[in-house]
């Protein structure tokens, strides 16, 4: 069964960009094939990954509704066929898109579709990463469910760190199966604010790590550069290896010493 991270936070916080840092670090550490879920109704994880997005789970679903099954085929086995169709493969990371939803302001059955499609695709990899979309709502709706380890990533600010635990807090009292909850704290200047560090102790979540605001990420963001190129003497890069090997190094001790 596939150890499965996800990824959380308020919108602006870079938490696409720091699904691609996990991704980029999962496949250098030679944990491969990963699949990655973009499950955000606004995709862009692909842009990170530099990968082209030919279909999403949505646009299979909405074909099947609008009629477009061909002749002589069941739906099921339609969509079977098409939700196939949608894994973009890519060498060693793999990327599925959620897509739009089907009407105004419905999500509900675009994200059971992604989740059942999910617990097929699981044994195929030992890795999944899941970006959801911004906010909370995605949590209640159950679209993070059964997770190993779920990443809420903040900036420094009071409101953003207030938001990564209101996430945390509704995570655990949903009870959806978030094993364990890092947060990472984004954008940074000068190193994790001592109050910041005080807000997360008090609130009982352990701080996954900090990374710098780097001039190099906001270039690449603003060209359209995918960041899972940036180099890996990047400060940016360094330091989420660095934090990722500590969070592995962490579930690998919890897990009894199995790898993770």
């Amino acid at each position: 069964m596939a150890y499965s991270i996800a990824l959380a936070g308020k919108g602006g916080t870079g938490k696409t960009t720091t699904a691609g840092l996990l991704i980029k670090y999962l496949l250098k550490t030679d944990r491969k094939p990963v699949l990655a879920v973009d499950a955000d109704s606004n995709a862009n994880l692909n842009e990170v990954l530099g990968l082209e997005i030919t279909d999403t789970l949505g646009q299979a679903r909405e074909d099947m509704k609008k009629g477009k099954v061909p002749s002589g085929m069941t739906k099921d086995v339609f969509m079977s066929m098409r939700l196939e169709q949608a894994v973009m493969e890519s060498g060693d990371c793999d990327l599925v898109v959620m897509g739009q939803p089907e009407g105004q302001g419905c999500y509900c059955a675009a994200n059971t579709l992604l989740t059942n499609f999910l617990d097929r695709l699981q044994d195929n990899y030992p890795y999944i990463v899941i970006d959801n979309e911004a906010g909370m709502e995605h949590i209640s709706r159950m679209t993070t469910h059964n997770v190993d380890v779920l990443l809420i990533v903040t900036d420094a600010s009071r409101r953003g760190l207030q938001a990564a635990m209101r996430i945390h807090e509704l995570a655990r009292s949903l009870n959806i199966g978030v094993a364990r909850s890092y947060v990472i704290i984004n954008q940074v200047k000068s190193g994790a604010p001592d109050q910041a560090l005080e807000m997360l102790n008090q609130a009982g979540i352990e701080l996954g790590g900090v990374l710098p605001e780097d001039d190099t990420v906001y270039d690449y963001d603003f060209q359209g550069r995918p960041m899972i190129e940036l180099p890996d003497d990047n400060p940016v890069v360094r330091a989420a290896y660095e934090m990722f090997d500590k969070i592995m190094e962490t579930e690998t001790a919890k897990a009894g010493g199995h790898t993770v």
